[in-house]
């Protein structure tokens, strides 16, 4: 790749190529539980962050009458940074010289200009929209007075609470490398490779620990054994509304095939399976062109989500209240020579796999040199997105609408999208897995009305492999 090229996809900030088409998508802003007096008790007192997206400041509050605002941080009077505000219920007070502002950005009160001064009806701060799901309040960056799409009827929104979980992380590095692990089907069998298998009783919430649906000779395996003992997936994509939807099939044996599929949600989420009932769907948000925060959506086809347990094990790997890696270049990501000998591919911990990738991902850069890489077969998934996304830059450039979730006029093609890890017939495994779907959609307590409009509906042809 040309150096230009990978600056232009790599770039977020305003007025950048790549920085406006992220901003025709609606962005993770801050979890909910952010505002959770017992995660946070600063937020019992003052429910005020300071966040930064696509490398702009802003300032995300909650009013009295639960109301959330989304405001740049710099006080449109002289500049002071709004994220030390005085959150005084109806708006955010500036501590400069008193102007408050409500949710919506409009200023409500100049204390210090003469009595009977109009000035604060003529001022308003720039706010954006703001809206809350599945435990994480999204935010609209696009143009000012800008409609923005409806997110999309995809399983992680469409699952009640009962059945979701919401949780995030702060990696040093380029959204798009962070993404890019994320659609590359042949990493698992390497960066993620365990030399033994845990228990299957203790694998929830764990991601590969599981058990791959289906069996061998009536022998459940963990996918940590597949992965394991099958490193060369055959790999194949197939475009689809919302991006592309990615197969890696290792045989096995002469009957057996293991498939695995994910999607890869354009531009910046990708989807794939955590167990034969939960799906982890996971979006890379650009904090800046150096950091990124992932934002994972856990949706159960199955029983509740135990939030309490997911939440503990989570949270023992970050700091509060920022959710900064307790793992990082600092200390070596954890890396134990011993481990890397004995019990891990990689040497840094069998608990939390987040920190495998988390590794691949800094280790490259904060932004990755493309110009200076070598891409195999393997890589054909990282290719095809690349040139997805710089089309799609060129399309916004141009005036035109870009694609997947952010065109409106899409979003009755769009939902799902359904993933599968599972031991599967070597002949017929593509009618195994989407069964196997099917029969998780119908057993899950509650329904994704859109999908089930989409799949008894006539459907096109769809495009054949890559």
């Amino acid at each position: 790749m040309k150096a230009e090229q990978n600056q232009r996809i790599t770039q977020v900030g305003p007025g950048t190529p790549g920085g406006e088409l992220l901003r025709r998508y609606w962005q993770p802003v801050a979890l909910l539980d952010e505002f959770d007096p017992a995660l946070d008790p600063a937020m019992a007192m003052r429910p005020v962050k300071a966040v930064r997206v696509l490398g702009q400041d802003l300032v995300l509050f909650r009013d009295a009458h639960g109301r959330m605002g989304l405001l740049d941080r710099d006080c449109p009077h002289r500049g002071a940074d709004l994220a030390f505000g005085r959150n005084e219920g109806d708006g955010l007070r500036c501590p400069f010289h008193g102007w408050k502002f409500d949710a919506t950005g409009q200023c409500i009160e100049t204390p210090a200009e003469p009595a009977g001064s109009s000035l604060c009806t003529r001022i308003r701060q720039r706010s954006y929209p703001v809206q809350a799901k599945a435990g994480v309040l999204f935010g609209w960056l696009g143009a000012e007075g800008s409609v923005p799409p409806p997110l999309p009827a995809l399983d992680c929104f469409e699952a009640p609470a009962s059945h979701s979980f919401a949780f995030k992380g702060l990696w040093h590095c380029n959204w798009l490398q962070a993404f890019e692990v994320g659609i590359d089907p042949a990493h698992a069998s390497y960066l993620h490779r365990f030399f033994q298998d845990a228990a299957l009783e203790d694998s929830y919430g764990k991601q590969f620990r599981g058990a791959s649906a289906g069996d061998v000779g009536g022998e459940r395996w963990p996918m940590t054994r597949v992965m394991r003992e099958f490193g060369q997936p055959e790999i194949s994509f197939t475009a689809q509304p919302y991006g592309l939807q990615l197969t890696a099939l290792r045989k096995m044996t002469a009957e057996l095939a293991h498939v695995r599929v994910t999607n890869a949600v354009f531009p910046q989420t990708f989807v794939i399976p955590l167990s034969e009932t939960m799906t982890i769907t996971q979006m890379h948000v650009p904090v800046d062109d150096t950091h990124n925060h992932w934002y994972a959506f856990f949706t159960s086809f199955d029983a509740p989500v135990n939030q309490d347990t997911m939440r503990q094990q989570r949270l023992a790997t970050v700091t509060l209240p920022d959710y900064i890696p307790k793992s990082g270049r600092h200390n070596d990501w954890g890396f134990s020579p011993e481990e890397q000998q004995t019990r891990t591919y990689l040497g840094m911990g069998e608990d939390d796999i987040n920190v495998h990738d988390q590794w691949a991902c800094e280790s490259m850069g904060a932004i990755q040199d493309r110009t200076r890489e070598h891409l195999g077969t393997t890589d054909k998934v990282i290719m095809a997105n690349r040139r997805l996304l710089l089309q799609a830059i060129d399309t916004v450039a141009n005036g035109g609408t870009p694609p997947g979730i952010a065109d409106p006029a899409l979003y009755g093609a769009i939902a799902g999208p359904d993933t599968v890890d599972g031991i599967a017939p070597a002949e017929g495994w593509q009618a195994w897995w989407q069964a196997a779907v099917r029969t998780r959609r119908a057993a899950a307590p509650w329904r994704n009305a859109v999908f089930e409009q989409m799949t008894t509906a006539p459907q096109p042809e769809a495009a054949g492999a890559k």
